[in-house]
Order: structure tokens, then C-alpha cells, then sequence
């Protein structure tokens, strides 16, 4: 017999041990029909098995279940399937001796439409091509077994095998098989007569009642098959399941010529009615998942129209701005151009006032004079128009974002009326020309900032190597510069670290590159690491500086020796600063608290006390009346010294600790953080004593657990990275307009290698000027200059 899928047999479903053919052995029953049957057949089977795979299990092992509850869909799947096994074979006259629960196998498959809520698990049927039955809930795909099943879990894990051998004491495999080959026997067989396609039947009948009639336990399982020959039926099978107690009693008539045949059992009504409806409700099922997909393409369709339509007029906003903004631009080139002054040649002069109808005439050698000019004149703005050309496309996705960013905030503001139009407004005078001219002011008003951070952004290329800074103390392990900084008249700066020294230079001596070492003019040694220095902005040789034990010194570097000594932190002190007050200095602690010195005192003249650590403190440069100071609760606070109970305003917007804060100018304020992130305030923004939105946020350079210094100089903002890198920024633009690598020299072989452990630790600039020093936590010092 060929049982491959286009028959309508797959091996799978019919045999899951042997897919060649379906088994015509003693040990799985023969499809002759010669009447012959092996009353051994469950003992052979004890002896033959193979264990099955845990996932395909025996009908017959399913059947006896005790927790096995009736789903008519569910039962009747399963025996229209086996129907329709038997039907196949009957129609190439063959005689199936072997339709009992223990020679199938019932395999799980996933179905994705149609599991039940109980989790349970879902099956496909695949053993007739053309006719799959299946229900909405549960699914079963039954195959036969040439295989004993009592030992078909020996290899499951010790918690299963006792819940298997539970089971099995319930209903005993051997006991239950051997019952099985009578319980499934026909009359006539019983009686000694041969086997038929009608004594198939009579299995039918019995294999219905058992799908339907559940047992206990094996006992009952026992006298309730035993009585099922004389065709009694329990009651309450009648109550529940009258339609498969009447049908199975058909197929159980004790008469061969009195049961239906095969082909009518298929195409009975106790079939084909269920079948149908449960068509119907995978058709029903079937156009509600076409509705549902439908639904979800419609969603995402709409999202999607609704998505580029605001893109749309977003697109349409940002061309409005460059029209309006390319004729404002146009406008003031103009006016420029009307304004310069005229030329001081007297020919040129009479040139231009005489009358329209006479023309220069010039001689050739003039001509050629001209055109040699033109050509140099040409020639020079070419070379100065291409690199920044080169440069500007080189940036452009980055200046795009900043235009439009500054632009989309412009209009924002432009929508809200100052308070000055406000007052002029409720005036009732000019309330129209002069709301009009404050919103042509303030779609123009943004140019000129615009402008000037895009010169500053384009001015330079590079940051270039002005010197190096070669020191002798190149063997001294402890190299980390913590702190730079220059004196008032930037003739000096010093260097201060974990080497316990301040360190104090000549700058004009530094740009000497024929010194093979560089040598400090003042050399001042501590008794703990520093962390900060800072020199008195009035008295030139005037240095303070904080250390890791928690003091406070002022040093006098022509003397080279201390002046005072403050000792009242309790914790490692970050950060000093002068203030405008030349005898005023501020300091921050671990210890949660800011002190305010004066110089010629040895107590502190005023406290703040703050929950967290306080890594950074500043004075403005123009006022010693104000103070601000970054933390380690993520956080910048503003004090009025005047006030000291609580801060005139806070900046909330960072995610980790403020390292650094540097004042722009009086009202600005930058601050950087460990959260990878500097951030650019405006102190008159805060109308309240909160401030949460800053007007910049600067990213691109890395720091996320070193402090890497800080200075601002003219606009322009100086920073070192954990990437071994001094990045500078401009304050119009969010994005790093230059930037230069540390160089890593490899002692043996002399090459430049990259030390991914090393990182910029200190940065300051030198006043009114582009250039800065900077120093990278090997201690290695460089001037640079942007060029």
C-alpha cells in the first residue's frame, strides 16, 4: 500500500516508526484477509517498543487519561481522521485488523489561530490532503504505532516518571492492552469467524464510545468496555451524548450486514453536520483575521499619510524660513554695500559723475593692468573662499541642525509678545505698527548672533602645536594635572596635580624650542595632592590653591611661600576661586559645604551648606556679590552671597555630577558633567527658582567618569575628552568646531600608539587670545593655538 501524501497517508500520520509503509506485522496487526490474529499481540508489543519522542503520544495513553475531559470538536476530529484511514484502506480492499487507541500515535503541532485558553497545546491535521478537519480550540493529528507504549517514558526526568508511573498504576499499560484486543474484537471474530470491512466498523463504534465515555479508573474502564458487546451503555452517556450514543450503537449492531459502511459512516449527517459548522467557524475565524489585517494595514497606512503630512509642513515651515531669511540677508548686504566708502581716485570720481553716453576708453596696457589685477584679485579669494567653502559643506548636516534649531526657537519666541509690546499694546497707541515691528525684530534678531557664531565656528581650522612642554621630572610617577591656570597679565601660568607641587612658568620661555627641558621659574612644594589652583585676578603674584586633606592655602610665588591656610573643611576640597573681590575666595568640598574666606582671616566669613558634594565653585568676573557652584546631586545653584539661606536660582538638566562651571559673562553661565554633556544657561531666563531649560547642549567629546577640565574664553569653550582629546566648541553651535588627539609616543619602538586609558585632564585658555595650554593625565603639557 502507498501511503505517501497524495494518497492521502502520510507516514507520519499513519506510522511515525516506520514511514515506508503501514505495518502489516503481528506486532501491529496485518491488512489481510485471511482472519488470522495474534492473541499475543500486546506482549509482542511489550517486547518490540520503542520509545516514542515526548511529544507524540498514544491514543490509547490519552484515552486513559483520568484528567481527560470530553471536547466534542476535539473527539470528533479525531475519530473522523481515523475514519477516514480506515475508509482508504477499505477502498483498495484491505481489511484494517488493527483500529484500537494503541496503535495510533497522536503528534502536537503549534496552531497559531486556535489554542485554547487554557494554554493548552494545538494541532494541525495532515493525514488527508484536500479534507483537514480541524477545530477552533484543539487539534489533534493521529498516526498508527507498530510500537509498544510501556516504556515510552523511561527517559523523562524523576518528577515526570513518578507522575507517568502514577498513571500507570491507575491503568496498568500490559493489563489495559491485552483487555483492549477483546474489547475491540467483533462478534463474529468472537465467534471464530474471519475478519471484514465490517468487523472495522464494529471497532469504530467501540473507539467512538471510548472518545466519549471517559473513565477513572481501570476497574471501571474494565466493566464499562466489558458490558459494551451486548451494546449498554451508561445513562449518563445518553444524557450528554445522545447523538454519539445512538451512532456508536449503530456501528456496534451485532449483525456484520446491519452496521453502515465505511464510505456512509464518512458521509453520515453525525459527520458531515459538525463538519460543516465547524467550517463555518473557520471561515467565520478566517474573515475576521482578513479584517484584522486589514484594520492593522489601514492603521499603519493613516499613521503613516498623518506622519508625512507633518513632515510635509514642517518641510514647508523650514522653506518659509529660508525665503523670509535668504531676503533679510539680501536686504542687509545691500545696505552694506550702498555704505562703503567711496573711492579717493579723482579719474574715478570723474568717471563716475560724468554722463551715461560716454564711455571710459582705457589703453592697452591699462586693460592688461586690469586684467592682471582682476586675475590676483581672483586668484586671492579663491584661496582664501575654497577651504572655508571646503569646510562649511564638510559641516553642513551639523550647521543645517543648529540653523533650524535656532531658528524653530526664534519663532517660538516671536509668538509670545515681549513685555514691552504687552505695555504698549494695552496703551492702545500704536498697538498695531508697534507689534509689527517687534515681530519683524525678532524674526532678524536671531541673524546677527547666528552670524557672528558662524564666523567664530569658521574662522579657525585647526588646533596646531604652538609648544611642548617638556618637564625634568620625567620619572616622577605621579603625573595627573589636575589644574592650569594663568596669571593676571598671562605672562605666567602654573600647573598643579598628584605630584604635591606647584608648578609656576614663563610662557614666552615655553615657545623657545631650543630648550631641551623646560624648567618652572617657581617651584612650590605641598604636603598633599592638589586638586585646583587659582590666581588672584588683582594681586599678580598671588596663587591659592586645595588640596586632597581638605585645606585652603594662599601662596606668595615671588616669595615662594604660603600667606594663609584655611582648615576648616572636613573632607578633600575640589575647587577654589578669586572673586572680583580681590581678598574674597571660594571653596567646595566633599564635606557638602562652600566656604567663603577672606584672605586676611583665618576663619571663613560665610557657609552653605548643600546635601551632596560640592565638585566646582565661581565667581562671575565683573561681581563678588554672586556665587555659583556645580554638585554631585546632578545640580547648579546660584546664591546672592547677601542671601546665603537659600540659592537666588538652580539649573536642573544634567543626569550625573557637575564637575565644572564657567561664567561666560555675567549672566551665562556653562556648566559640564559627567553625563557627557555641557550645558549653556541663561541666569536671566530664571524667573523662578528653578531653571530647566538651558539654551545649548553641547555633546560630542567624552566624559563619563574623569574630570576633564574647563575654560571659556570669548565665546569659545575648551574642554578635554576620556578619548585623549581637546575639543572646542563655539556657544552658537552645539557641535565641536575643533578638536586635537594627545599622541602617544611607545617607549621601545618610538611609534605612536593609542592608550585608550588616558584622558584630557586640564584645559585653560590664555586671555584675549586663541590660544590655550592643556594637559593630559601622563602629565604631558602642550601650548596650542587655533589656526
Amino acid at each position: 500500500m502507498d501511503n505517501s501524501p497524495e494518497n492521502g497517508c502520510s507516514s507520519r500520520g499513519l506510522n511515525s516508526r516506520n514511514p515506508r509503509s503501514i505495518p502489516a506485522t503481528a506486532t501491529a496487526g496485518r491488512f489481510s484477509g485471511d482472519g488470522d490474529h495474534d492473541h499475543d499481540h500486546a506482549t509482542k508489543l511489550e517486547k518490540d517498543f520503542d520509545p516514542l519522542e515526548i511529544k507524540d503520544v498514544s491514543l490509547r495513553q490519552w484515552l486513559d487519561d483520568a484528567d481527560r475531559s470530553v471536547d466534542r470538536l476535539e473527539c470528533l476530529t479525531i475519530f473522523t481522521q481515523i475514519v477516514k484511514i480506515v475508509s482508504l484502506a477499505h477502498s483498495q480492499g484491505i481489511v484494517v485488523h488493527n483500529v484500537r487507541p494503541s496503535c495510533f500515535v497522536m503528534s502536537s503541532f503549534i496552531e497559531s489561530v486556535s489554542c485554547s485558553d487554557s494554554g493548552s497545546d494545538c494541532y494541525r491535521d495532515v493525514t488527508s490532503p484536500g479534507s483537514r478537519e480541524s477545530s477552533p480550540k484543539l487539534e489533534k493529528r493521529v498516526g498508527t504505532c507498530d510500537s509498544r507504549l510501556e516504556n515510552a517514558w523511561s527517559e523523562l526526568g524523576s518528577d515526570q516518571a513518578e507522575e507517568i508511573e502514577e498513571k500507570k498504576h491507575r491503568f496498568p499499560m500490559k493489563p489495559v492492552l491485552e483487555m483492549e484486543a477483546k474489547w475491540y474484537t467483533s462478534p463474529e471474530e468472537a465467534a471464530g469467524g474471519p475478519s471484514s470491512c465490517e468487523s472495522d466498523v464494529y471497532r469504530l463504534g467501540v473507539l467512538l464510545f471510548e472518545l466519549y465515555c471517559p473513565c477513572s479508573s481501570s476497574s471501571e474502564k474494565n466493566v464499562t468496555m466489558s458490558t459494551l458487546r451486548h451494546r449498554v451503555f451508561p445513562p449518563q452517556l445518553h444524557l450528554k451524548w445522545p447523538k454519539e450514543a445512538f451512532f456508536s450503537m449503530r456501528l456496534l449492531h451485532p449483525e456484520p450486514a446491519s452496521r453502515p459502511k465505511i464510505n456512509e459512516v464518512l458521509e453520515s449527517e453525525f459527520l458531515t453536520e459538525p463538519r460543516q459548522n465547524l467550517e463555518e467557524r473557520e471561515a467565520v475565524i478566517e474573515l475576521k483575521e482578513k479584517i484584522v489585517e486589514q484594520e492593522m494595514l489601514l492603521e499603519f497606512l493613516f499613521v503613516l499619510q498623518q506622519r508625512r503630512r507633518e513632515a510635509a509642513d514642517f518641510l514647508k515651515r523650514d522653506v518659509s524660513f529660508l525665503s523670509s531669511d535668504l531676503q533679510e540677508v539680501t536686504k542687509l548686504q545691500k545696505s552694506i554695500r550702498k555704505n562703503r566708502l567711496p573711492s579717493t581716485n579723482p579719474s574715478q570720481n570723474d568717471d563716475s559723475t560724468s554722463s551715461g553716453s560716454r564711455k571710459r576708453i582705457r589703453t592697452p596696457t591699462q586693460v592688461h593692468t586690469a586684467h592682471e589685477s582682476n586675475d590676483q584679485e581672483n586668484r586671492e579669494n579663491q584661496e582664501n573662499v575654497v577651504p572655508i567653502s571646503s569646510r562649511l559643506m564638510k559641516n553642513f548636516k551639523k550647521l543645517e541642525s543648529a540653523y533650524f534649531s535656532t531658528r524653530h526657537k526664534t519663532q517660538k519666541s516671536i509668538g509670545k509678545p515681549s513685555a514691552r509690546t504687552r505695555a504698549i499694546n494695552t496703551d492702545g497707541k500704536g498697538s498695531v505698527s508697534s507689534e509689527t515691528n517687534a515681530r519683524s525684530e525678532g524674526q532678524i534678531g536671531w541673524i546677527n548672533p547666528f552670524l557672528e557664531g558662524l564666523s567664530k565656528y569658521m574662522s579657525f581650522c585647526k588646533l596646531k602645536v604652538k609648544a611642548d612642554l617638556k618637564q625634568g621630572d620625567l620619572l616622577n610617577s605621579s603625573k595627573l594635572i589636575c589644574s592650569l591656570g594663568f596669571d593676571r597679565d598671562r605672562e605666567f601660568f602654573a600647573t598643579a596635580g598628584v605630584n604635591k607641587k606647584i608648578k609656576v612658568f614663563e610662557y614666552d620661555s615655553i615657545l623657545n624650542g631650543n630648550q631641551d627641558v623646560h624648567f618652572p621659574i617657581v617651584e612650590i612644594p605641598t604636603r598633599s595632592k592638589l586638586s585646583s589652583i587659582c590666581w588672584n585676578g588683582y594681586i599678580k603674584s598671588q596663587i591659592a590653591s586645595s588640596n586632597f586633606e581638605g585645606v585652603v592655602q594662599v601662596w606668595d610665588v615671588t616669595q615662594n611661600q604660603m600667606s594663609a591656610e584655611m582648615r576648616e573643611h572636613e573632607r578633600r576640597v575640589w575647587s577654589v576661586d578669586f572673586s572680583a573681590d580681590p581678598t574674597l575666595l571660594a571653596s567646595g568640598s566633599d564635606d557638602g559645604s562652600v566656604k567663603l574666606w577672606n584672605i586676611n582671616q583665618g576663619a571663613s566669613i560665610g557657609t552653605i551648606r548643600t546635601k551632596a558634594n560640592v565638585c566646582c565653585v565661581q565667581f562671575p568676573s565683573d561681581s563678588g556679590n554672586f556665587l555659583a557652584f556645580g554638585s554631585a546631586d546632578h545640580r547648579v545653584y546660584y546664591y546672592d552671597l547677601r542671601n546665603l539661606s537659600i540659592p537666588l536660582c538652580t539649573l536642573v538638566g544634567h543626569k550625573k555630577t557637575v564637575s565644572y562651571i564657567k561664567f561666560l559673562d555675567s549672566t551665562t553661565l556653562v556648566s559640564s558633567s559627567t553625563d557627557n554633556t555641557m550645558k549653556l544657561w541663561d541666569l536671566s531666563d530664571c524667573t523662578s527658582r528653578v531653571l530647566d531649560c538651558p539654551i545649548q547642549t553641547f555633546t560630542g567629546h567624552v566624559n563619563l567618569k574623569n574630570f576633564v577640565g574647563l575654560s571659556v574664553s570669548e565665546g569659545y569653550i575648551a574642554t578635554g575628552s576620556e578619548t585623549n582629546e581637546v575639543v572646542i566648541y563655539h556657544k552658537a553651535f552645539p557641535m565641536p568646531a575643533l578638536s586635537y588627539r594627545f599622541s602617544t609616543t611607545d617607549p621601545i619602538s618610538g611609534n605612536e600608539v593609542d592608550n585608550t586609558e588616558q584622558f584630557v585632564s586640564s584645559v585653560c585658555w590664555r586671555n584675549q587670545s586663541s590660544t590655550l595650554i592643556a594637559a593630559n593625565s601622563m602629565g604631558n603639557i602642550k601650548i596650542l593655538e587655533m589656526v
